[in-house]
């Protein structure tokens, strides 16, 4: 994926955030996230903690993309396509709110 693709994806420029209901807590070798709604349990590998993680700290899904990619020396668009399908799994699981830039809610 190139540059001037890059925000193809339509929550690349989306804004993420963990709701209230939702606590979450690392491991060495997975993240443990709990719905407090439903009383779910879900296990992350570490890679995914870690991208859930950057999905918390940055404005968008885009940034965290640059910041996963920078720092782990590898391609921003395979970040990105993993970020926004792991943002989709998430948010099915109501482990995550996404506010899209038109002022929407998934």
């Amino acid at each position: 994926m190139t540059e001037t693709t890059m925000l193809s994806h339509p929550l690349a420029a989306a804004s993420i955030r963990v709701p209230e209901h939702v606590v979450y807590r690392d491991f060495p070798s997975e993240t443990v996230v709990l719905n407090l709604q439903t009383g779910r349990y879900h296990g992350l590998n570490s890679t995914a903690g870690e991208m859930l993680a950057a999905l918390e700290k940055s404005d968008t899904v885009d940034a965290a993309a640059h910041a996963i990619a920078k720092s782990h020396g590898v391609d921003v668009g395979t970040v990105r396509d993993d970020l926004c399908r792991l943002c989709e799994q998430l948010s099915e699981r109501g482990l995550i709110a996404i506010s899209v830039p038109d002022g929407g809610r998934r």
